[in-house]
């Protein structure tokens, strides 16, 4: 990366958060104007104590919107990550990407490296990616009924390239690590477990960013809706958890860690989880039913097994939420992230969201 360079260059799709950076860089983040994740990290880059060395460029949707992030400093384009040239010319023009919107977006994630690739032709140094994942590449689907002994971990490279390439996100996964290995980029993939909490900050605040995650909130939706808390099966699968805001933490932990550290894993050694701890589905289900039934919308706290015809309705036939994914952040923890918040602080986070999900649908109906 050319650090000679007075500004770092950031380039961010506000439209679905994801961000590219550098040394001195260029960094680009899509979908923040509605990003849940995005807008927290950008959130947290923003007051980086080297924030004013950063150029951030923002792709956003709402031409309204990217008036915001040019009244912050931003460089805004008004377009879609579904328009492959103009992701390929952007990311072309940036030193680090964090890339924070559908980890399923094979033609996005190519595009992004066709782009990356020119800019090391050009540079001689490769950028850095720094991917978004999420721990369905590693699910066990148990339809709620027992608890994998399966845990991964992220310090162990071989576990986790004995994933078969068939594995939910995986193919995205295997097509960044493998333009690592060729060498014209620096890989590190990030996937965190089951995020919490309703997210907060200056973008929240001005009407911009997604306050919610989407598996808790699914399930409160779906409990509101049948009047009790529910789960697949007996709700004895186990997945991890980490709070928005320590999430948020770990992508600029690792981004320091890279800056400081150029040896710090990463390719098949650069996957890095967000977990600060673990819990079952039915743990999940009965903080619901009790909220529930404190808010005056449930009779019984106790969580029951959805219908197939619940899980028609609210999960298009499918409980994703009745797989197992277990696994520890060892790697994560190693380069200095330090998440304090436990499942005891997950299960605390219900009932405000839902109190949350009930005033946002209050006023969708006024």
């Amino acid at each position: 990366m050319d650090t000679a360079s007075p500004k770092r260059r950031v380039f961010r799709r506000a439209e679905s958060a994801r961000v590219l950076g550098a040394a001195c860089p260029e960094i680009w983040v899509p979908r923040v104007d509605d990003g849940y994740i995005g807008g927290s990290v950008l959130n947290r880059f923003l007051v980086h104590p080297q924030a004013d060395s950063f150029h951030f460029t923002v792709l956003v949707r709402d031409p309204k919107k990217a008036e915001y992030f040019r009244d912050l400093g931003m460089t805004a384009v008004v377009g879609s990550h579904s328009d492959a040239p103009l992701v390929e010319k952007l990311a072309s023009e940036v030193d680090v990407v964090i890339a924070t919107a559908n980890c399923d977006d094979f033609g996005a994630a190519n595009a992004t490296l066709r782009g990356l690739k020119k800019k090391y032709e050009t540079s001689g140094v490769a950028p850095i990616f720094i991917n978004t994942n999420g721990l369905g590449v590693i699910a066990e689907y148990s339809k709620g009924m027992y608890a994998s002994t399966v845990v991964y971990d992220d310090s162990d490279a071989v576990q986790i390239e004995s994933l078969p390439p068939t594995a939910r996100h995986r193919n995205v996964d295997l097509a960044i690590t493998a333009a690592d290995a060729e060498g014209y980029i620096k890989s590190y993939i990030i996937l965190p477990s089951t995020i919490y909490g309703l997210a907060t900050g200056r973008l929240v605040d001005a009407g911009i960013q997604n306050r919610h995650s989407m598996q808790i909130p699914y399930l409160i939706s779906a409990s509101l809706d049948r009047g009790q808390g529910g789960m697949a099966g007996e709700g004895k699968n186990i997945w991890g958890s980490v709070e928005i805001h320590e999430l948020a933490d770990l992508y600029v932990v690792l981004y320091d860690a890279i800056i400081s550290k150029p040896s710090v894993g990463h390719g098949r050694e650069g996957y890095y989880f967000g977990e600060s701890g673990e819990h079952s589905l039915y743990d999940i289900g009965k903080a619901i039913g009790e909220a529930l039934v404190a808010l005056g919308r449930g009779d019984s706290a106790q969580p029951t097994t959805f219908s197939q015809a619940e899980v028609d309705k609210y999960f298009k036939g499918y409980v994703y939420l009745g797989s197992n994914a277990r696994c520890r952040a060892t790697r994560s923890r190693s380069i200095g992230w330090k998440p304090v918040k436990t499942t005891s602080d997950m299960l605390a986070s219900i009932r405000p969201e839902m109190e949350a999900v009930i005033q946002k649908k209050a006023a969708a109906v006024s």
